[in-house]
């Protein structure tokens, strides 16, 4: 397997990732028809479980494989441009959040529907990324670990966002389910590009798996827990959190 993934171009793996993660996301946004109105505690369990998969990811795929790679200082560092670059992002670019309202500069010809559209997007970037970085650093069974881990993330995330869609009266289940899908498809070219990146210059590797990482990170406190902890049900939700980082950490102990 190892010599496979040796054999193709860092633009191949990361086509092949973002693919992946990009098909799971599609499979759980299109679980809308089977399930269109989930209660709200059930959508918070499942975004928390997404957020639980995400922060054991960003230690064991991406921060401590950076630390071994580069050391500490430049994953440090990563981990900060990470957190900055989505801070400015969040700040600058306008997106709706359904319980927090709008953000970024205010647009108001935008449509509503766009706005959410360009904040799960926004979510769904650090996600696209890590998988490339993951999969253009050279050591294709912990890429792939990340992967699958996202990807597995991915399908209970693209239903939540789908139904939430469907919640807020932003058009038909047909509709919402393109909402859904159409709002993952930016993890395509960013890992794309993650892989592309540290392919081509592998000395920038620990200083993107910090940003990846830091990214991650970000978008779960700054974004997954405020949004699930809003509506009083954050017990369900820590404990979603709780059942998805032990996931990731069987994934993790299981490929390797």
């Amino acid at each position: 397997m190892v010599f496979w993934g040796e054999a193709l171009s860092p633009w191949v793996l990361g086509l092949f990732g973002g693919l992946a993660i990009t098909f799971l996301n599609t499979i759980g946004a299109l679980s809308v028809f089977l399930w269109p109105r989930p209660p709200a505690r059930v959508v918070n369990t499942m975004l928390g479980f997404a957020a639980g998969v995400m922060l054991s990811a960003s230690f064991t795929s991406l921060i401590l494989p950076g630390i071994e790679a580069g050391g500490l200082g430049p994953v440090v560092a990563g981990i900060a441009l990470g957190a900055v670059f989505l801070t400015v992002v969040d700040r600058v670019v306008p997106h709706l959040h359904l319980e927090r309202g709008r953000e970024g500069i205010h647009g108001e010809r935008i449509r509503a529907v766009w706005l959410f559209i360009l904040a799960i997007t926004l979510h769904n970037m650090p996600e696209g990324l890590a998988v490339g970085v993951g999969l253009g650093s050279g050591d294709l069974a912990r890429g792939l670990q990340l992967t699958l881990a996202i990807g597995l993330q991915n399908i209970p995330e693209g239903l939540a966002v789908a139904a939430s869609a469907l919640s807020a009266g932003m058009g038909s289940t047909f509709y919402a389910g393109i909402v859904g899908i159409r709002a993952g498809l930016v993890e395509i070219p960013l890992a794309i590009l993650g892989a592309v990146a540290v392919g081509l210059a592998r000395p920038l590797l620990p200083y993107a798996m910090g940003f990846a990482a830091g990214a991650m990170l970000y978008v779960i406190f700054d974004e997954i827990i405020p949004e699930t902890h809003r509506q009083g049900r954050e017990r369900l939700a820590t404990l979603g959190f709780l059942l998805g980082a032990v996931v990731m950490l069987a994934l993790d102990v299981a490929l390797t």
